[in-house]
């Protein structure tokens, strides 16, 4: 089958099934970026998560018991507060972890070009450890992800470890993180839209431009010493969704945030 015709019917099948996940729809900080990539022919987004904060229990027997057998006590997508957390880790018979998730989101790409090009934009909105990988049928994913995340253990086996006043800090810190998680999301859509126009205006001038061109014109307009684009103006599963390609080979290493 013709490469671009098995995309499209990729991209039909999977907008067209189900949300499965716990929310049941896309969360609203990143409907706007969903929306403008499903909106074009060379992209699909196969599962997002805007940022959470979590309580889990891990269960009694360590730190090492598999997602699936964790019990959430507490999940949102907004700042959180102690009373919340002290009321869910009453619930906790095993070791309660309280952790930050940054945005994350995975896309599907037509072709290479395309993911490049999301992933200099990506790069330039903070989310630093963001990567391509190419599947050994071709299938090329690019992943939206950053580092400043958190994991704490509060209790051990239903005691608590740690004082309310420490809570209380660490509380204060996710939140932070969920403030600066979420000004890049809004920072990834502005400098989205700006490469997609810029892409589809330069298309239309020049129809036979090379795709790599307008990938390092993109890289070219990035503001010195900085690592930020002159573009910037202002509960799903973490995983893709959609494996059966398997990965052949990665072209684009996660580099440490800093």
């Amino acid at each position: 089958m013709d490469p671009s015709v098995q995309f499209r019917k990729s991209k039909a099948q999977c907008l067209g099934k189900a949300d499965l996940s716990r929310r049941g729809s896309v969360d609203e900080d990143v409907k706007e970026i969903v929306q403008l990539l499903n909106s074009r022919d060379q992209f699909f987004t196969t599962s997002s998560c805007s940022g959470r904060i979590l309580l889990i229990d891990r269960g009694a027997s360590g730190f090492e018991v598999q997602k699936q057998n964790c019990c959430w006590l507490l999940v949102t997508h907004k700042p959180c507060v102690k009373d919340d957390v002290m009321v869910a880790l009453e619930k906790a018979a095993g070791d309660a972890i309280l952790k930050f998730e940054p945005f994350i989101l995975h896309v599907q790409c037509r072709q290479l070009q395309d993911a490049q090009l999301l992933h200099s934009v990506a790069i330039d909105s903070g989310f630093r450890n963001s990567g391509i990988t190419v599947g050994k049928r071709g299938k090329t994913m690019l992943a939206v992800r950053s580092t400043h995340g958190l994991e704490v253990p509060l209790s051990h086996k239903g005691q608590l470890m740690v004082t309310e006043e420490y809570i209380d800090f660490l509380l204060n810190i996710a939140n932070q993180k969920m403030e600066e998680n979420k000004k890049r999301i809004e920072r990834l859509y502005n400098c989205l839209q700006h490469a997609l126009e810029r892409e589809s205006s330069a298309t239309k001038s020049h129809p036979k431009i090379k795709e790599k061109e307008l990938l390092y014109t993109h890289k070219k307009n990035r503001t010195p010493g900085t690592g930020q684009d002159r573009c910037t103006t202002g509960e799903t599963d973490r995983e893709p969704a959609d494996d059966d390609d398997g990965p052949g080979f990665s072209v684009s290493l996660f580099p440490e945030e800093y």
